[in-house]
């Protein structure tokens, strides 16, 4: 019987994208300050002292979240990877390729959730496209760019440099929790109880980095920061270091893993450390500065801790627990996806 071929689900290989994909990027521009590159959620150019930061993504609405929470989300994915940059997101785009079951009352409490979000975190929708299709649908309905307008001596462009300190907030596989919470609420009940559902089911608000990176900005003392997305800690470490072309000692020990999120995991068999994670933010900084980032996320209610240090390029790349030593690789395919696919043919 032949073998099924098919690529994994969710983001290409960073050796496939370095082969195919970064070095053609159509007509070359001296104002693009930031292209597309693995660890670095966003793009720059620039205008004189001012710059421009954009980040694309599918528009992301998970309909078992309901509208509401969907739309929630949708805009704090795109938010998030403006922020990294340490300028916030201040314009939207969205084109809205919407499956044809949509009703428009749904389409509504969707669109008024959005432009509410929007609204409180300083946003203007400024053009976009919405309708109908034939073989759209949930979540994928579209896809929308964040822009965000600053003075260029505030952006971060990130390039995490030998002795700086390695911080991350929240922990791993944060989105892996919200998501499976969402879709999988029965199989996390029966095995650990209603109770911790709906303790589990709050790990949801978490899954916004646009908070966390102006508070870490606010300090200063950044040399970078991403949005731990798929493949979780261990993909975005590897794509900061590999960027940067610096290694990493981590400690292991150090990582905050939330008892939600570790239960969650255990559940579904997934390991939190290379599963997706939007709203872990993922910084690196001087150590003058370090502690006092931690600081001040902790003032705002936001967990965080220091968990390492980046370290130069030929002493590679390194994870430490107790007496154990092993390699930081990237994870290549981030576990989240398979078992995401494997529950949903368990839930009909």
């Amino acid at each position: 019987m032949k073998k099924n071929n098919l690529p994994k689900l969710g983001k290409i290989h960073p050796d496939f994208f370095n082969q195919h994909i970064y070095h053609k990027l159509g007509a070359p521009d001296a104002s693009v300050l930031v292209k597309p590159q693995n660890g670095i959620d966003f793009g720059v150019v620039e205008l004189g002292s001012q710059v421009i930061v954009l980040s694309t993504d599918p528009f992301y609405i998970a309909d078992e979240l309901g509208m509401e929470k969907a739309a929630w989300f949708a805009v704090h994915i795109l938010a998030s990877d403006v922020a990294v940059s340490g300028i916030p997101p201040k314009y939207l785009a969205v084109d809205l390729n919407l499956p044809p079951q949509i009703t428009e009352s749904e389409l509504i409490r969707l669109w008024d959730a959005v432009h509410k979000e929007c609204k409180k975190l300083g946003i203007s929708v400024v053009t976009g496209h919405t309708a109908r299709y034939a073989g759209c649908n949930y979540p994928m309905v579209g896809g929308a760019t964040m822009l965000g307008l600053g003075k260029k001596k505030e952006l971060i462009n990130p390039h995490a440099k030998a002795g700086d300190a390695i911080i991350v907030t929240k922990g791993p596989a944060i989105e892996t929790t919200g998501l499976m919470t969402a879709y999988f609420p029965k199989f996390i009940e029966a095995k650990y109880g209603a109770s911790f559902l709906k303790r589990a089911q709050n790990v949801f608000y978490q899954m916004s980095t646009v908070k966390d990176a102006s508070i870490a900005a606010s300090v200063g003392g950044l040399t970078a920061m991403h949005d731990a997305t798929e493949c979780g800690i261990w993909g975005g470490l590897f794509e900061i270091a590999q960027h940067s072309r610096v290694g990493m000692c981590i400690d292991l020990d150090k990582i905050i893993l939330q008892e939600e999120v570790r239960l969650v995991c255990s559940c579904f068999d997934i390991d939190p450390y290379k599963s997706i994670s939007e709203g872990t933010l993922l910084a690196t900084a001087n150590k003058k500065k370090a502690k006092l980032i931690v600081s001040a996320l902790g003032e705002a209610g936001i967990v965080s801790s220091i968990v390492g240090e980046v370290t130069e390029k030929r002493q590679g790349m390194r994870v430490f627990s107790a007496n154990k030593s092993q390699e930081l690789k990237h994870p290549r395919v981030d576990p989240f996806w398979g078992k995401f696919e494997e529950y949903l043919k368990k839930r009909q």
